[in-house]
């Protein structure tokens, strides 16, 4: 998986990853429209005869189309979800840095890449793309939906704005609208790009330092207290080079490598605008909304989830009419909606799975 610099856009394709471009304009939210739409997606196994095998994931915010490689203790050959079995599909969100129109696309007025200048978007937005991939690839029934973080805000809205049967609903450590604390965290990591001068470039490696600061305060919250003591601490007594310190730079220069700022700035905007009741009812209710679920829902929390902590589920759980609440405990904080892929598999089994 490597940059791939085209005439219209400068982006990382995950393997395998095939691309839908949208001819028709699309408009957001905002009421700007996009010309040429890009919906990068990976497509794994096959729709069976009754076509009731589809498992739509959703990804979280830096992770791209390849789900058998960043879930790949759950999806995969082999695997709980195996693509022998199921039709796994995940998209690309729109404004990453894999593959979907975002920043680093042309701007059609300019001739240049969006940069900033990238309209903003809505998690909304996000979803209606991901409903043009449904209906161009002809899925009129899908299984299961699901999606840990921003993708279980995804799944939700997905859930919510379908007009095909969804089977069943999986939800881990999401919420029903983004807390004052996840819009915290994302504009103190905001401010961090935003002090770097290059970060108003429009260049591939403008914001580069920027976002390594910015992922360093994203990982606060991503594991536990706990976590960092345990296998952060040195285990001499130093005056320099702790390991804690080079922890947080190492994984600051990873996602720089991988990710462009300007993509990293406009998708946490977009996760501010998560909140399912905005505009459904009269009140803005997020109970109500909630209560018209009437899919089959599995809601997972994380007991050591510092971001988007366990009493969030348990509010999803509470209000679809027909949800199951679970919680796992775990080292790994937020993390672990990715890394206790043993522990999510048997809930999903017990669920849905079939064996």
């Amino acid at each position: 998986m490597g940059k791939i610099i085209k005439e219209d856009q400068e982006y990382i394709l995950p393997a395998d990853a095939h691309i839908h471009i949208v001819t028709d304009a699309f408009e957001l939210e905002s009421g700007v429209q996009i010309s040429n739409l890009r919906i990068a997606y990976n497509m794994y196994g096959s729709p069976n005869a009754k076509r009731d095998n589809v498992i739509w994931v959703f990804h979280a915010l830096t992770a791209n189309s390849e789900v058998v490689d960043w879930w790949a203790g759950l999806f995969g050959e082999d695997k709980t979800i195996d693509p022998e079995q199921y039709c796994i599909i995940c998209a690309n969100v729109l404004g990453s840095y894999y593959g979907s129109t975002g920043a680093r696309s042309i701007n059609p007025e300019t001739e240049e890449t969006y940069g900033l200048d990238f309209p903003r978007f809505t998690v909304r937005d996000v979803v209606r793309v991901h409903h043009i991939l449904r209906s161009y690839l002809k899925i009129e029934e899908i299984f299961l939906c699901i999606g840990g973080s921003f993708g279980g805000h995804q799944a939700l809205e997905f859930a919510l704005e379908s007009t095909v049967p969804i089977q069943h609903l999986c939800l881990l450590a999401c919420s029903a609208r983004e807390t004052a604390w996840s819009i915290a965290i994302h504009e103190s990591q905001r401010m961090a790009m935003e002090s770097d001068p290059s970060f108003y470039e429009n260049h591939a490696k403008a914001g580069e330092t920027g976002i390594k600061t910015a992922r360093a305060i994203g990982l606060l919250s991503y594991r536990t207290i706990e976590a960092y003591i345990r296998t952060q601490t040195n285990k001499d007594v130093v005056l320099d080079d702790f390991r804690a310190s080079s922890y947080v730079r190492y994984q600051g220069e990873k996602l720089a490598r991988r990710f462009h700022a300007h993509c990293y700035w406009l998708l946490s905007k977009c996760l501010d605008t998560h909140h399912i009741g905005r505009g459904r009812n009269a009140n803005d209710d997020i109970a109500e909304v909630l209560a018209t679920i009437q899919i089959p829902t599995l809601v997972i929390g994380i007991d050591s989830d510092m971001l988007i902590p366990p009493s969030e589920q348990r509010f999803i759980a509470q209000h679809i009419t027909n949800a199951q609440y679970k919680e796992i405990s775990s080292a790994f904080g937020h993390d672990g909606f990715l890394i206790e892929t043993e522990k999510i598999a048997n809930l999903l089994k017990e669920f849905c799975l079939k064996s």
